[in-house]
């Protein structure tokens, strides 16, 4: 689930999401160009079933650092990334897939945001989203 998320937060943003560190230089879109994300795994719970069984549910918790050079930009960013999970299309779906196998993303919500802090000259802005996900029967 975790690199389906960090593919649709980049995708999404057009900035490139590192995972659990700064993106690589290499990385896409942008590389190591501030402003970018960090996504960090906090873990998660299951209920039903074990999960990855056939009608499994989870509940997955994630922090992304929205990174810029000033506290607008992190806010910026931030901004983006609650489109990437947020927004919706005209038909009420979500208008970007969180696509991994075996798994359907069936609920998203904002846990916690603490806002634009800033360290050595960059700021960051945290925000802390829950996937509720299922794996449903073949």
């Amino acid at each position: 689930m975790s690199l389906a998320v960090q593919a649709a937060l980049s995708g999404a943003t057009g900035r490139s999401c590192g995972y659990g560190a700064v993106p690589a230089v290499a990385d896409k879109p942008t590389g190591n160009t501030i402003p970018y994300t960090v996504l960090y795994p906090q873990g998660g719970t299951a209920s039903g079933p074990p999960f990855g069984d056939s009608q499994a549910d989870g509940r997955l918790v994630y922090q992304v650092s929205s990174v810029g050079t000033t506290a607008e930009q992190a806010e910026w960013m931030a901004d983006k990334v609650r489109l990437a999970f947020f927004a919706k299309t005209a038909k009420g779906d979500f208008a970007t897939a969180i696509v991994a196998a075996g798994h359907t993303v069936i609920g998203r919500e904002i846990d916690k945001e603490d806002g634009p802090t800033v360290s050595n000259g960059v700021y960051s802005y945290i925000s802390r989203i829950v996937l509720h996900v299922t794996t449903p029967d073949s």
